[in-house]
Parts: structure tokens; C-alpha cells; sequence
């Protein structure tokens, strides 16, 4: 991960038989490596059998009628969705997106300036609060629930079987 201060030279060296300068592609020396397939109706007995693209569309070989619908096709969604696109864009992301800037911003401002103060206020304050309640509860509440368990502690019941 250091400065690297050699220069290193790399080269290829080719001998003149090994790279051929013609433009004969290099696998056409090489012989057929599959056979030609064999003709399965040598007789053409089944010449009334075959058919042609323009028998499945049915349309005169001089008429490319499709080629253009095709074409015209292909570019009205092209040009539809281009415009879709530009459309919602502009007039549904851009806004969109300055919208819920503006919300994600705000919520910030709320969560730094106000909610995070308020949490560190009351737990700076929980303390205090802690010995203020436990001294009220020794004073007020423990002594009644003392008294009132004294009262009830002398109810006694007893079931009776007939």
C-alpha cells in the first residue's frame, strides 16, 4: 500500500508464424467438424406441407404491411412512455420529493429542539423526584394501607358443610 518508485515494463512477444496477419479467420482452416444434416425428403413428397412466414400472416409478398405496424407501434410506446415518464416525474417525484423533505426536516427540528430536551429535563429531575415520592409514600400511603390491613386482618371466615 506504499508509494511503488519502480517502473516495471510489461511486453508481449509473438513470433511472425504464430500471429497471422490475414484476414482469413483462424477456424475456417480448421476442417467441417459437424456433417451436413441429411435431407429427410429427398423425394419432396411433402413439398404442399411447407410454409412461409407470409402463409401465417396471410398477406401477398409484395404487402409488409406488418413490418410497419410493427415499427409505428414500437415507436408510439416508445414516445407514450417517454412522456409518461417525464410526466410523472415532474409533476408527482419533484414535489413528492420536496414534500416529504420538508416533513423528514421538520421532524428533525421537533425530535433535536424539543423532544430530546424535554427527555434529558426529566431525566435530570428523576432524582429528586424519586425521594419526594418515596418520603410521600412513607408519610401518607403507608400508614393506611398499615391501618386498613389491621381492620381486615381481623375479619375472619369460615365455611360450614351441612
Amino acid at each position: 500500500m506504499g508509494l511503488e518508485k519502480e517502473i516495471s515494463e510489461t511486453s508481449v512477444i509473438m513470433d511472425e508464424e504464430e500471429f497471422n496477419r490475414s484476414i482469413e479467420p483462424i477456424l475456417g482452416k480448421v476442417p467441417h467438424l459437424y456433417s451436413p444434416v441429411p435431407d429427410r425428403d429427398p423425394k419432396d413428397i411433402n413439398a404442399h406441407l411447407k410454409v412461409d412466414f407470409e402463409d401465417l400472416i396471410a398477406e401477398p409478398i409484395s404487402t409488409h404491411s406488418f413490418d410497419r405496424i410493427w415499427i409505428g407501434s414500437q415507436t408510439v410506446f416508445e414516445l407514450v412512455r417517454y412522456v409518461f415518464y417525464r410526466f410523472l416525474t415532474t409533476f408527482l417525484a419533484v414535489p413528492m420529493a420536496f414534500v416529504t423533505g420538508v416533513v423528514f426536516g421538520t421532524l428533525s427540528c421537533i425530535h433535536i429542539w424539543l423532544v430530546m430536551p424535554a427527555i434529558h429535563g426529566c431525566m435530570m429531575t428523576m432524582p429528586p423526584i424519586q425521594v419526594i415520592w418515596s418520603s410521600l409514600v412513607d408519610i401518607f400511603i403507608r400508614p393506611l394501607f398499615f391501618s386498613i390491613g389491621k381492620c381486615l386482618s381481623s375479619i375472619t371466615v369460615k365455611t360450614v358443610q351441612n
